[in-house]
């Protein structure tokens, strides 16, 4: 399956929002001249998960999830790449920036998304429905508890990715199914940028909507159920989760708008999508050299030289050698691994040539003319 460049749209802005989270220097007051950074905190973040669950789809399927040695074909390469994720995450903490490393978590939840691959999109959202409401009482539960005990230490690395501070997989899995489902859908539809639109404008009105209402009108020493009905970055809330997947819907609806409408524009914010894994480790690794001052102390200036070198060398990069260094590892070791563990389930043992489903952005899904078809990105 062809990438879908306007996801790459969507995921490139994932990236630099996590940049500008990390070092721009915002002010506190929204309506001012940076202001409007605060929107990136947790947002790109939450953005960055859905697309994984999108990948995902995208790696089993797409529309049409593969079925019997194909479906394991794919388990077993979004396997590996959760494994692979796992030592990169772990090297980029060790570094010890004072940035919260997603990927560790974001490999649990990847790998999380193997049994319900051959979900239906409405199974997925309800699914998703869990982690939305139950997964937030008990990461509040875990917090509660650590603020009660003087003595508590950081959690061990395998809690942590699942109910820490930062990411904690039993809330963010939502995000990553809710993608999984999206990623059954034709992403090529016309239409379909105006309904995700529609949909995501509701979430963030519910969502943001009943968080700002219910700390207006709940009293301060209600900690515990202010803490559960706030909506502020990282704070892993039903209102929070609600409402930032409607933003990332927004988004989503207006990269595919983008990609469709004015390619070449947002053709560097495409190829940072593309490079995202690389992308993102690179940035921490500058970080790490320059000090952890570039973070605890921000500057715009430092965050538009990272933005704007990012998107030159992602774009160079993308011209002339394609896939992205860490992306054509993980390609390269998850499909050799699926090879040999699943050889019937390998796209030119599982349909003769010439049968293979391919998807663009430009039209419909399309059986493509005699010869092989194309391998999934």
């Amino acid at each position: 399956m062809q990438r879908v460049v306007g996801a790459d749209v969507a995921r490139g802005l994932a990236v630099l929002g996590m940049f500008a989270a990390h070092l721009g220097a915002e002010d506190e007051r929204f309506w001012t001249a940076t202001g409007w950074l605060q929107v990136v905190d947790g947002r790109s973040a939450a953005t960055f998960a859905l697309l994984a669950g999108l990948s995902a789809a995208l790696l089993s399927g797409g529309p049409v999830p593969a079925e019997g040695a194909r479906r394991r074909h794919s388990r077993v390469r979004i396997l590996v790449r959760a494994l692979m994720l796992i030592p990169l995450g772990a090297s980029l903490i060790a570094l010890g920036t004072p940035v919260a490393v997603i990927l560790p978590g974001y490999a649990v939840m990847f790998a999380l998304m193997i049994p319900v691959l051959g979900w239906r999109p409405r199974s997925l959202l309800l699914l998703a429905a869990v982690p939305t409401l139950v997964g937030p009482l008990v990461v509040e539960a875990v917090r509660e508890a650590r603020r009660g005990d003087p003595f508590a230490a950081g959690l061990p690395q395998p809690v942590d990715v699942v109910v820490g501070e930062y990411y904690p997989a039993v809330v963010w899995t939502a995000y990553l199914l809710v993608g999984l489902a999206l990623g059954r859908l034709d992403l090529t539809d016309r239409a379909l940028p105006r309904r995700l639109a529609l949909v995501g404008a509701a979430l963030a009105l519910v969502g943001y909507g009943t968080s700002a209402v219910a700390l207006r009108v709940l009293d301060p020493e209600q900690r515990t159920l202010r803490a559960l009905l706030t909506s502020e970055p990282h704070a892993d809330t039903t209102p929070e989760v609600v409402g930032n997947l409607g933003a990332v819907l927004l988004v989503l609806a207006a990269s595919l708008l983008a990609a469709r409408y004015a390619p070449r524009l947002v053709t560097p914010v495409a190829a940072t999508g593309a490079l995202a894994l690389t992308a993102y480790t690179g940035h921490i690794m500058v970080i790490a050299l320059l000090g952890d001052e570039v973070v605890r102390e921000p500057s715009n200036l430092v965050l538009a030289l990272f933005v704007l070198v990012t998107l030159a060398l992602a774009t160079s990069w993308r011209l002339t050698l394609g896939r992205g260094p860490l992306e054509n590892l993980l390609s390269l070791m998850s499909t050799l691994a699926a090879d040999a563990l699943v050889p019937s389930g390998r796209r030119d043992a599982s349909a003769p040539a010439g049968e293979e489903w391919t998807q663009t952005d430009e039209g419909p899904a399309v059986r493509p003319g005699p010869g092989p078809g194309r391998a999934a990105p």
